[in-house]
């Protein structure tokens, strides 16, 4: 089947365009998502889940824990996004984002699970995987970046690899985010049209976006051979941005038994008295004030 293309809209219909377009970023307005999940509402519920990250994250320090988390999905799944809101209210010394760029042609000589295996966490970290191990049965398949026979043998492998992942000690968790054909179809438009996201927008994204069937078929090959009792997948439907991402983290955090860690109460001590001029005595160079 031909691959098919996105293509550019007229110059003169761009504009009603990408306001038709949903944004994939989510504006922060009070439109009802496609769920009917209102903004407000959406904040509200994800700044209390913000607080259950920030006592997760605390208890990860205090107890050394160790936590992988693995984000796959096709193009404009909804992964990104999704990470995001995971990440902006903690520290990034704790949850660590890892998206590898292609592999060198050092790490294409590697065993294939070697260029991952460094960046596994240590004792207090939370890593999350933008794409992980899983390109081999995912994109790298599809794409015919490797050969069937190492597809099968990365499919057997996998459940041994995570097997000694999980036993020295680290939480897995896998999450798959399911996005459906019209829906991916919307937002690689968007990206198209809003010159804040073109950057999202690959040659590669183009060229897989015809392969819906061919994605499907592996994404299926990939669940039976690596959905485990004791590495299981966790699929989340999302169309419905704000909801997928308020599910995602409330079943991370009911996987990750936690307390909160209680701490004295913080006190701003009493500063002394100011003397002097407030402004720096070196002839600064401030920045053009333009707002």
């Amino acid at each position: 089947m031909p691959a098919m293309q996105l293509k550019h809209r007229p110059a003169d219909k761009q504009e009603n365009a990408a306001v038709a377009v949903r944004d994939e970023s989510d504006s922060k307005t009070e439109e009802p998502s496609k769920g009917g999940l209102k903004r407000r509402d959406y904040d509200k519920e994800l700044e209390r889940l913000h607080v259950e990250l920030v006592k997760l994250q605390q208890w990860v320090v205090h107890k050394g824990l160790k936590v992988c988390i693995v984000f796959e999905g096709r193009d404009g799944a909804g992964k990104g996004g999704t990470i995001k809101a995971i990440t902006e209210r903690v520290s990034p010394r704790v949850f660590r984002v890892i998206a590898l760029p292609a592999p060198s042609d050092r790490e294409k000589s590697q065993m294939y699970f070697q260029r991952y295996l460094p960046h596994l966490p240590a004792a207090g970290e939370v890593v999350i995987f933008d794409r992980s191990w899983y390109n081999r049965a995912g994109v790298e398949r599809v794409m015919g970046f490797c050969t069937e026979e190492m597809v099968h043998g990365f499919l057997r492998g996998v459940p041994l690899v995570e097997r000694a992942i999980l036993d020295s000690g680290v939480i897995l968790l896998k999450y798959w985010l399911e996005v459906s054909p019209e829906e991916q179809t919307r937002r690689l438009e968007g990206r198209i049209h809003d010159q804040r996201k073109i950057w999202k927008l690959s040659p590669m994204d183009l060229k897989s976006y015809g392969r819906w069937n061919d994605y499907s078929r592996a994404r299926d090959e990939m669940f039976a051979a690596t959905d485990t009792e004791f590495a299981p997948w966790h699929v989340a439907r999302s169309d419905d941005k704000r909801r997928a991402r308020l599910n995602i983290i409330s079943h991370f955090l009911s996987q990750v038994p936690y307390h909160e860690v209680h701490h004295e109460k913080v006190k701003l001590p009493k500063r002394g008295k100011i003397n002097g001029p407030r402004e720096p005595a070196h002839p600064v160079r401030y920045i053009e004030e333009k707002y």
